[in-house]
C-alpha cells in the first residue's frame, strides 16, 4: 500500500529554473547581447547539458561580473515566485493520511531547507535528501534509495513527483512509482518512463495515487 511521498523542490515546489533563465536574458538585455531563450532552456534539468551561457558576448568580457549579476537577478526573481499549484493542498491532504514526506533534490542542501523555511512548508517533510546525501546525483537512483531508507518504506509504496527528464528517470531507477509534472521550463523533456504525466500538483492527491498505484 501507498504510505510515502516524495517530492523533488527545484521546478516542483517553487520555479527556481525559469528564473535562472529570466536572470540570464535580464543580463543579456542588460548588455544589449542578443539571448537565445531556446537554447537555455534546454539546458534546464539536463545535467549532462553544458554550454557556455555568455558565448555571446566580447572574449574580453568579466565573466565573473556577469555571473555575480545574474545571480543577483536571479535571487530577486525567485523571492517573488509563489508556491506552484497544488503543492500545498497535496502535502495537506497526504499528512491527514499520515504519509511520510520527503523532498528528494539534487540542489544542495543550503539551498533547499532555507527555501523550504521561508515557504512555510519545511515541517511537512519528515526528511529532506540533497545533492551530496548520496554518492550520485540523480540521475542515478542513489538519492532516491536514500530516501526510501530513511523513510523505512520499500519503493513500491513511494510516489515520486518530478518536472525534469534526469529527475523522473532517477526516481523509476529506484523503482518507485513516478509522476512526471512539466513546467514552462521542462515541457520538452522526454517524459516517457515517467508512470503519470500531470500538467500541475492540483491533479494529484492520495486518493488519486492509491487509485492509480495501490491499494486503498
Amino acid at each position: 500500500m501507498l504510505r510515502a511521498l516524495l517530492l523533488d523542490f527545484d521546478g516542483l515546489i517553487l520555479d527556481t529554473e525559469t528564473p535562472l533563465i529570466d536572470a540570464y536574458a535580464r543580463v543579456h538585455a542588460d548588455h544589449g547581447v542578443t539571448f537565445d531563450r531556446t537554447r537555455f532552456l534546454h539546458g534546464v534539468g539536463h545535467a549532462e547539458y553544458a554550454f557556455d551561457p555568455w558565448h555571446g558576448f566580447s572574449p574580453h568580457a568579466d565573466r565573473a561580473v556577469l555571473e555575480e549579476e545574474c545571480r543577483a537577478a536571479k535571487a530577486g526573481i525567485i523571492l517573488a515566485q509563489p508556491i506552484l499549484p497544488g503543492v500545498e493542498a497535496l502535502l495537506t491532504a497526504a499528512a491527514a493520511a499520515g504519509w511520510l514526506m520527503a523532498v528528494v533534490s539534487n540542489s544542495p542542501r543550503e539551498w533547499v531547507d532555507p527555501h523550504l523555511e521561508r515557504l512555510g512548508l519545511r515541517a511537512h517533510f519528515r526528511h529532506t535528501v540533497c545533492r551530496g546525501d548520496a554518492p550520485a546525483p540523480k540521475p542515478e537512483p542513489d538519492l532516491y534509495r536514500l530516501a526510501l531508507n530513511q523513510l523505512g518504506v520499500r519503493a513500491s509504496e513511494a510516489v515520486a513527483c518530478e518536472d525534469s527528464h534526469t529527475g523522473t528517470l532517477a526516481a523509476r531507477r529506484a523503482r518507485v512509482w513516478t509522476v512526471a509534472v512539466p513546467n514552462a521550463s521542462t515541457a520538452h523533456h522526454d517524459f516517457s518512463h515517467a508512470d503519470w504525466l500531470v500538467p500541475s500538483l492540483a491533479e494529484v492527491s492520495p486518493t488519486a495515487l492509491r487509485a492509480r498505484f495501490g491499494r486503498p
